[in-house]
């Protein structure tokens, strides 16, 4: 039985808002908010996370285009952002409904407490019916700690938050079997039970106004489903068109099916700051046997099981499990390395006393699954 109340992060792209020109089409940020004011007026909670900071400032730094080093694009994010938020604050306003800016920082997932404030924060905004509009800050981001673009972004933030929904709004209207720019014949694919290589295969290039794509969109699905939830991809139509896609008839693409057929149980917000922000810190190699326990009898690493340790990790930290050199998953260690490799040697065979890694602090990797951060 599905829920009354929903809660949809709804992600649009810089190619969905930002005039060719350069700024925001009105128009388009218009058709987005009405549609989400229907949704809310059913009920439902939204996360908006919105692309067109830099979009929408370039024109104001004289460039024709969105620029290309890293200084034009933060100095135009800078100014755009604020016309951004004023122009959302403005359409909101006429349905009565308080917007909240919240930029974010791939630091802010990896730091563990930080994640953990990040969650309190959006769900108290949520509980008193203000949107949260989500964009990274790009202003101070550097290439080594941002999303890569906001589809991922809003990936992790419907993780983060456990939503029902992940939206990604795009200048098209889903996944095709071929380039339907020059494939008349293209077929749409309304359902995806999972995205596999050859799906990706399927995708295109960046959008000439943003930095993501279709395979962008399809990596960041993927990342939702591995944490328990389904996608649409598609274009916003009227202002019904996202209460369509809730109802299943969206014109896009889903990925895992509405009713949760298709998609795995959601991890718990622990579970997914392992599999997904922590920075890992070390690798424990461990035979067959072991590798069998933890991922199929969903029992505990135990130090019988360790063939190997590498690293320089504290008790506490986040460490990859592998299996030859198979990687099965992250988990928070018990131990230290120095104390895990003491008790390797026959000679010293420095006691441990119970699970290595507990597994109420393990999730496991299956290949092509999304990697934490090294």
């Amino acid at each position: 039985m599905q829920k009354a109340k929903k809660r949809i992060v709804v992600k649009v792209g810089s190619s969905s808002l930002a005039a060719i020109q350069g700024g925001c089409d009105q128009e388009k940020m218009s058709r987005l908010v009405d549609a989400i004011h229907q949704l809310q007026a059913l009920g439902h909670e939204i996360i908006l996370v919105s692309s067109g900071a830099v979009a929408s400032g370039f024109g104001k730094l004289g460039y024709q285009q969105r620029p290309r080093t890293l200084v034009a694009k933060q100095a135009a994010a800078a100014i755009g952002q604020s016309l951004l938020m004023q122009r959302y604050a403005e359409l909101f306003a006429a349905y009565g409904c308080t917007i909240a800016q919240i930029l974010l920082t791939r630091s802010d997932f990896s730091d563990r407490d930080r994640y953990q404030h990040a969650f309190q924060t959006l769900s108290l905004l949520l509980a008193k019916k203000i949107i949260p509009v989500i964009n990274e800050n790009d202003t101070v981001s550097v290439a080594e700690l941002t999303f890569g673009d906001n589809d991922m972004l809003g990936a992790l933030v419907a993780g983060l938050i456990h939503a029902d929904l992940y939206v990604i709004l795009t200048d098209t209207d889903g996944l095709y079997d071929k380039d339907p720019r020059k494939h008349p014949d293209a077929k749409r694919i309304g359902f995806l039970a999972e995205i596999t290589s050859e799906v990706e295969g399927l995708a295109g290039d960046a959008s000439q106004l943003g930095t993501g794509g279709m395979r962008s969109k399809l990596i960041a699905a993927k990342t939702a489903q591995h944490v328990g939830i389904p996608c649409f991809i598609g274009t916003l139509g009227g202002a019904n068109s996202l209460v369509d896609v809730l109802a299943g008839t969206g014109s896009g693409t889903y990925v895992g099916s509405l009713d949760g057929l298709a998609v795995p149980p959601s991890l718990p917000t622990r579970k997914q700051w392992i599999a997904l922000h922590s920075p890992v810190q070390g690798q424990i190699f461990v035979d067959a046997g072991a590798a069998d326990a933890i991922l199929n009898k969903r029992r505990s690493l135990l130090m019988p099981g360790i063939k190997a340790v590498e690293g320089s990790f504290r008790q506490g930290d986040v460490v990859e499990v592998y299996q030859n050199d198979q990687l099965i998953g992250r988990g928070v260690t018990r131990y230290d390395a120095a104390h895990l490799q003491n008790a390797l040697i026959p000679l010293k065979r420095t006691k441990v006393n119970g699970a290595v890694i507990h597994r109420d602090q393990w999730t496991a990797v299956k290949t092509g699954e999304p990697a934490g951060n090294r």
